[in-house]
């Protein structure tokens, strides 16, 4: 599948869109693991988490050590630095997704957002071609 991009949205897109979303138009990487947030006025903004965890590496005893995952045993650990959050100025068409669709794959939900300098000018929603809402 790739990697992708993480959306959260509280602009109203209907109940299948409240949580955790996924996209890969949001940037022109085709999906760098990137975090967006979409307000409740449509505005995009970019959440930068760089430097705010520090890898630690676990050993035998630690917990969540685990012999059979090897070069494998590390934890992400907080380390008191904020991240930032910016405006994100994109133009694009952008189709987002759920991430936990416990539904059959062919209705999976969509959402296909006009973003004109990092605002949502207009949306649609469908399941896989089927037109539910016009935004």
């Amino acid at each position: 599948m790739g990697m992708f991009d993480y959306v959260r949205s509280d602009y109203p897109l209907g109940p299948d869109f409240t949580g955790e979303c996924q996209t890969k138009d949001m940037d022109r990487f085709g999906g760098s693991m990137s975090h967006f947030y979409i307000d409740p006025k449509g505005q995009v903004w970019q959440i930068d988490l760089r430097n705010t965890a520090d890898f630690v590496e676990l050993k035998e005893g630690d917990e969540g050590y685990n012999a059979t995952r090897g070069w494998l045993n590390f934890r992400w650990a907080p380390n008191s630095n904020h991240g930032k959050v910016t405006p994100y100025r994109v133009t694009n068409y952008v189709t987002i997704y759920p991430s936990n669709w416990d539904g059959k794959w062919e209705k999976w939900p969509e959402a296909r957002l006009h973003i004109v300098n990092g605002e949502v000018k207009d949306f649609t929603t469908n399941i896989k071609g089927e037109r539910l809402n016009v935004g």
